[in-house]
């Protein structure tokens, strides 16, 4: 503050305010509000998995009943094998663990381009709602954890919409596919193929109590057709895009769950069989697809070659083709 001196010897400070515009950074930028955008990531993305690993270690460790108990109390179709899903998760956590010491080193501008406008929050939603949820889960507040499966697919599949669309893998960048697509990809078959309608099943009572505890069962509950009704319009969705996107990363976690759902017994026999032919059909769709795609393009680059051929042979003589003139002894 400046110090301006009075006439009777004593002094005075004036207080300067900064406006607006003259500070330092200039907000409207588009490069600072990128930059802002990657920071809250870089802060936020960390904090939020780490809530979510702290919430659903302490739920499947030290609640009575775990996430696996509460489970095993609510039999019904969508019931996973709870080693394979374990397994899953923890592979899951993994790849959020990448996903953000990505976000540390990112350089390339189509890699943040993905992080910021393709992610964005959706991870960090997707997170506080997984946390909150296994704390709903182990309490058995089973309408709770159906509305926050719900709104969890609504988060990741905007995410994964954003990312197949307008920032899709590319061979050249190998690290965004593995920790960009790959960790949203399997976050989003997870409550897709077995939260949501484990949750919705329960909630509406379309399942068997007791099966561990030695108590009567009701296997009428088991509703088995609906369950095969919505096991087969989610995993045939998810064939058309593993054949028109060739994509490796879904049809690997399709298959995962897939293997939960028919490793976990006691299972109906529609449910048993139809995940056992869904767990060979998807990587044999993606292994024609691609095999197809290679064949046409092969194919088409040969007939192609030809008229290349010609082309370059015409160039290389110098002398243009087109009509001559006949000398006059031809017509004799």
């Amino acid at each position: 503050m400046p110090v301006r001196p009075r006439r009777d010897g004593f002094t005075t400070t004036t207080t300067t305010t900064m406006s607006s515009s003259s500070l330092p950074l200039d907000l409207s930028n588009p490069a600072i509000k990128s930059y802002l955008a990657l920071v809250r990531l870089q802060v936020l993305t960390p904090l939020t998995l780490l809530l979510n690993i702290a919430a659903t270690t302490i739920c499947a460790t030290l609640a009575n009943p775990s996430l696996a108990g509460v489970s095993r109390l609510h039999q019904t179709v969508f019931s996973p094998n709870v080693s394979v899903m374990g397994t899953f998760i923890a592979l899951l956590f993994m790849g959020q663990l990448g996903y953000c010491l990505l976000l540390v080193v990112v350089r390339k501008e189509e890699t943040k381009a993905a992080v910021i406008k393709g992610v964005g929050p959706s991870l960090v939603i997707a997170n506080i709602t997984m946390a909150i949820w296994s704390i709903a889960w182990v309490l058995q507040w089973f309408f709770v954890c159906t509305l926050l499966q719900g709104l969890l697919l609504i988060v990741l599949i905007y995410a994964n919409i954003n990312l197949l669309v307008y920032h899709p893998h590319d061979s050249s960048r190998p690290l965004d596919t593995a920790l960009i697509h790959a960790p949203l990809r399997f976050f989003l078959v997870l409550p897709l193929n077995i939260l949501f309608p484990l949750c919705l099943f329960i909630t509406l009572g379309f399942s068997v109590r007791g099966i561990d505890t030695g108590l009567p069962n009701d296997y009428s509950k088991w509703h088995p057709t609906t369950g095969l009704l919505i096991l087969l319009g989610i995993n045939l969705a998810e064939l058309v895009v593993i054949i028109a996107r060739h994509d490796v990363v879904w049809c690997v976690a399709a298959v995962w769950t897939n293997v939960g759902l028919w490793a976990g017994r006691p299972k109906p026999a529609e449910i048993y069989v139809t995940a056992i032919v869904l767990t060979v059909l998807h990587p044999l769709a993606l292994v024609i697809s691609i095999s197809y795609n290679w064949f046409v393009k092969r194919r088409e680059g040969q007939i192609a070659l030809p008229q290349d051929e010609d082309r370059v042979n015409g160039s290389t003589a110098g002398v243009p083709r087109g009509p001559r003139e006949v000398a006059d002894d031809t017509w004799g």
